[in-house]
């Protein structure tokens, strides 16, 4: 049995006479100790789909699934106590942007063990060892001083380590690190990067990295699943994707790696940007931008089909030579 599963998951925002749909039809499975990663350009409804998930998505957002399970749990008819005894624990999330994430007013030792309060029986002396514990897992240098400091008094890099430190505190079946190394200088993000992998490996944890930076994941991700306007257009395992993209968006992600223009005089570019609530095209959702669009793409959505070891969403797929099949 997988550990999350779901299916057919929307989310939308705004009247229910004009929505504005911020994830469609979305289905994802993650197994135990996996590591799946979840690209895509901002916009694309990446972190919309796990803040859902985790029943964060406040009013006027409302959210639909015909399936949203964890670990055998139905999490769409839970009660919000039983749900407030996963969240946190058994999944755990690491949210954007550390420096806002963290509580200016209170120390990090005291959020430390404000979570361990929440989830755990410890208390006094062994909460504040367990605490302890965790900064030194992360690898915050000289931990035990970093207890008394506030968050202002931290570096980007060290911030979010203190995030990841309170994310794992509970052993969580299923991490979720969203865009776990923006604002950090290449350096640091191998790092925070090294010390995911390795706590995913420790805890035999299942781990979402969401990211829009196809470089970042794809030496650690299992498998990886290509969000456009809210919908998944490809997914496939990560090795199958980066040798062969099927998708025009997918093609257009991995060309705007540094490296894959080495030679060139100029960057790999798509031109124009992710639909938002008053510019959505009637047809397929990338099909304004798409340099092989054809008549039908602009009148009718495509659905997404297995096609050799992957899952597309295209009229006209691309071949193994990155040519699209209607030509």
């Amino acid at each position: 049995m997988s550990l999350l599963e779901i299916r057919n998951l929307n989310v939308s925002f705004g009247s229910t006479a004009h929505p504005f749909h911020a994830v469609s039809g979305l289905d994802l499975t993650v197994n135990r100790g996996e590591i799946v990663g979840i690209v895509g350009e901002s916009g694309s409804g990446k972190s919309v789909t796990m803040l859902a998930m985790m029943g964060l998505i406040d009013a006027p957002g409302r959210v639909t699934a015909d399936q949203l399970q964890f670990n055998g749990q139905d999490l769409l008819n839970m009660k919000p106590a039983q749900k407030r005894q996963i969240i946190g624990k058994d999944i755990a999330m690491i949210f954007q942007d550390a420096l806002t994430s963290l509580n200016p007013a209170y120390t990090v030792g005291y959020q430390l063990m404000e979570t361990l309060r929440l989830h755990t029986p410890l208390r006094g002396a062994a909460l504040k060892r367990r605490a302890l514990e965790l900064l030194e897992q992360v690898e915050i240098p000289d931990a035990k001083s970093r207890l008394d400091a506030y968050p202002h008094q931290l570096s980007g890099g060290m911030s979010q380590r203190v995030m990841i430190a309170m994310a794992i505190a509970c052993e969580p079946k299923l991490l979720i690190a969203d865009e776990p190394t923006t604002a950090l200088d290449v350096t640091v993000q191998a790092q925070i990067m090294e010390l995911l992998v390795n706590l995913q490996k420790q805890n035999d944890m299942a781990l979402i990295l969401i990211t829009h930076d196809l470089a970042v994941v794809a030496e650690v991700a299992q498998r990886m699943v290509v969000m456009y306007a809210g919908e998944v257009v490809e997914s496939s395992a990560t090795e199958t994707l980066f040798a062969c993209p099927r998708h025009p968006y997918t093609q257009a992600l991995l060309s705007s790696i540094p490296e894959h223009s080495k030679g060139a005089r100029r960057l790999s570019t798509l031109a124009g940007v992710v639909p938002g609530q008053y510019d959505r095209p009637q047809g397929c959702l990338l099909s304004p931008r798409c340099p092989y669009a054809k008549e039908s793409c602009h009148t009718s959505k495509p659905a997404l089909l297995p096609l050799a070891g992957t899952n597309v969403r295209c009229f006209t797929p691309l071949d193994a030579n990155g040519i699209p099949t209607h030509e």
